[in-house]
């Protein structure tokens, strides 16, 4: 089941990207509105698969889609 909650998550990061582009991660963890730990594991599903670029910004991160 987290499995799965994990991979729709991932799904909904890939689209909130998709339509707003390049966001901080506090303000996609907002956007997609789930748990703090699946919205990081569904990042770095997405991140092993090679599509996301990642770079910190101050004290956070900024992620886009390649």
């Amino acid at each position: 089941m987290v499995i799965q909650q994990i991979g729709e998550t991932a799904g909904r990061i890939w689209h909130t990207l998709d339509e707003e582009g390049e966001l901080r991660v506090s303000t996609l963890k907002r956007q997609v509105d789930v748990p703090e730990p699946i919205v990081y594991m569904a990042l770095g599903w997405l991140a092993r698969e090679d599509k996301l670029e990642v770079k910190p910004q101050g004290r956070t991160f900024v992620v886009r889609l390649k």
